[in-house]
C-alpha cells in the first residue's frame, strides 16, 4: 500500500493511527483494521452492509482555514442530502500529533466506488471505508 502512493509515508502512517469518532445516538470510535461491533449494529439498523467515514476538510492534507473547511464540509453535507444518504457527524483526530481534528461524516450505505468518487471530488488523499465485516480500512485515493 505504501509504495504505490503519492502520499508521503508519514502522512499515511498518521491516517492509520487516527481515531475516527462517530457522534450521534450510537457513538463509537473507528480504528483502521479493527472490527467495530457498534458499526456492525449501525449497518444493521440502517439495512446496509457498508459505510464510509469521509471529510472535505484540509484537501490533500494541507491545513486550511476554519472558514474554508466549514464551507467545504457544508458542501459535502448538501451533496450527501441531495443523494438521499444517511450520515452521522464525526471527527477524525490523531491521538498524539498536533494536526487539528477534522469534522467528518460517517455515511451509511455508501458503496466503495461512490465513496472514492466523493473523496476525490473533495480533494482527499484517502477515505475510511467499511464493508459487511464492519472493519474500517484505509483507502488511498492517490
Amino acid at each position: 500500500m505504501l509504495t504505490d502512493s503519492d502520499i508521503p509515508r508519514e502522512t499515511i502512517q498518521a491516517y492509520l493511527e487516527t481515531c475516527y469518532r462517530v457522534h450521534g445516538d450510537t457513538p463509537t470510535t473507528l480504528k483502521i483494521g479493527e472490527t467495530s461491533p457498534t458499526l456492525a449494529t449501525l449497518h444493521k439498523a440502517h439495512h446496509t452492509d457498508c459505510s464510509a467515514f469521509i471529510t472535505a476538510c484540509n484537501p490533500f492534507s494541507q491545513n486550511a482555514s476554519d472558514e474554508f473547511n466549514a464551507a467545504k464540509q457544508q458542501a459535502l453535507a448538501n451533496e450527501l442530502k441531495e443523494l438521499g444518504l444517511t450520515f452521522v457527524d464525526g471527527i477524525g483526530q490523531h491521538p498524539s500529533n498536533s494536526w487539528p481534528g477534522e469534522t467528518s461524516f460517517l455515511v451509511l450505505g455508501l458503496a466503495l466506488e461512490a465513496a472514492k468518487t466523493l473523496g476525490t471530488r473533495y480533494g482527499q488523499n484517502a477515505i475510511v471505508w467499511s464493508g459487511a465485516d464492519a472493519k474500517p480500512q484505509l483507502v488511498l485515493l492517490r
